[in-house]
């Protein structure tokens, strides 16, 4: 069985998402003058995993940055980059009882990094806030759903768990359990082939679990994405596709995950009207301005089960009326009602009550894009061998126009799809 440590915690923060090839917030170069040396003889960010079955040494790295220094020494004092990311050397100490070992992955908010407690034993990933006011007032936001999630989430499965948080040379650090890949991750490391339906239903059902938990406790995520829930093991296996070998892909040991990435959840209110979800989740009450409340997450839910039937992303687009074209190309007309109440932002998408479509369109290629795409149940029919009928009318419910008329997260659990013919992945 191959073994392999994917990137964690992916905060991707742009709306650009290019498929089939490395994401552009999240997989960016790593800063030259963060990284100092090697760590044991491989480069910072080798996918081989840096995790031994025991615990590590603190004479494992190099001499080359460490010799002479304190075990528990406070790393020498530097400036902080242009944008106030916090600068580092793999191998040096994060306060006395966390040693780094290397960079997971960097966003808007900061960086994350892989580091031993020395305090507990164990491996965890170390969000280091960005040193701007703003970034460490949502921060504290943050650590404040954490803990108030982890209060009510006894058995620990729902959400990432926050281990500690400390205020570091003017950075917010939030130190959370490590975990596995991304549904993305594990995605693009399998050349985005689709997920067998009966592992779509066993993360469906987790996710749907997770979303009631917290649309329970009156928050909504605004965010979700296979980028922001991960697998909690990295572990998988190697299963061949045809008979002679040649070809093979990944599936995961175990199908448990959690939700990431809670820097976005907000309570829920009645005057919500900005801006939320990275845009291929991002539904349409939110695009036209209508409000929104805990529909958007259901919407999102709807879009990542396409996802994981088919491997690529459903609305592959990076601007609103090309994306209400594909919606209605994949799912029908939006109500003319919705499109009537738009508010001064997204009024220009509308034309005597309907979709300014293509008339408005920006380019030839862009209404191609539209018209290639096939109706949903095409879509599922194409990647689905069983279950095909109640994974069609399971996602139809998730992905209605009216928030009102959209599932909820109980109901989404109550569905045939869920209860009916259950597999154990």
């Amino acid at each position: 069985m191959e073994m392999e440590r994917f990137a964690e915690f992916p905060y991707a923060h742009m709306d650009r998402r290019p498929r089939k090839r490395p994401r552009v917030g999240w997989e960016a170069a790593q800063h030259p003058k963060a990284q100092i040396g090697m760590l044991c003889g491989q480069e910072v960010g080798d996918v081989t995993s840096l995790i031994s079955s025991t615990a590590p040494s603190d004479h494992t790295c190099s001499s080359l940055y460490s010799k002479g220094v304190a075990r528990n020494a406070s790393p020498p004092w530097r400036e902080d980059d242009k944008d106030g990311h916090y600068m580092f050397a793999v191998g040096e100490n994060l306060t006395s009882r966390y040693k780094i070992y290397s960079k997971i992955g960097e966003g808007t908010f900061g960086q994350v990094l892989e580091c031993w407690d020395r305090e507990k034993k164990e491996m965890v990933a170390i969000k280091i806030v960005r040193s701007i006011k703003k970034y460490r007032e949502a921060a504290m936001i943050e650590v404040d759903v954490l803990q108030h999630l982890g209060k009510h989430d006894k058995t620990g499965n729902r959400c990432v768990q926050i281990r500690n948080w400390f205020d570091y040379r003017n950075h917010i650090c939030i130190v959370f359990e490590k975990l596995g890949p991304s549904l993305y991750d594990f995605l693009r490391k399998n050349a985005y082939r689709p997920f067998p339906i009966d592992l779509v239903r066993e993360i469906g059902r987790q996710l749907l679990e997770s979303v009631a938990f917290m649309h329970d406790l009156h928050l909504i995520h605004t965010d979700l994405k296979p980028e922001n829930i991960l697998f909690v093991s990295p572990e998988y296996i190697k299963v061949s596709e045809y008979k002679d070998g040649s070809f093979s892909k990944r599936l995961p040991k175990s199908s448990a995950i959690k939700l990431i990435d809670l820097g976005s959840a907000t309570y829920d209110r009645k005057d919500h009207t900005y801006i939320v979800s990275t845009r291929h989740y991002r539904a349409p009450e939110v695009i036209l301005g209508l409000g929104w409340s805990y529909p958007c997450d259901m919407w999102s839910v709807g879009c990542i089960l396409v996802e994981l039937c088919s491997g690529e992303a459903l609305f592959q687009t990076h601007e609103n009326l090309e994306h209400m074209a594909m919606m209605e190309r994949v799912l029908g007309p939006l109500p003319q009602n919705m499109l009537k109440r738009a508010d001064r932002h997204a009024e220009k998408y509308v034309r005597r009550g309907r979709l300014n479509w293509p008339e408005g369109a920006a380019s030839r290629e862009s209404i191609k894009a539209v018209q290639k795409l096939p109706r949903l149940q095409n879509i599922v029919m194409q990647h689905v061998d069983h279950s095909a009928g109640d994974a069609i009318d399971l996602l139809q419910g998730l992905l209605r126009y009216e928030p009102s008329e959209r599932m909820t997260a109980l109901e989404a659990l109550g569905h045939p799809f869920f209860t009916k013919n259950r597999h154990r992945y």
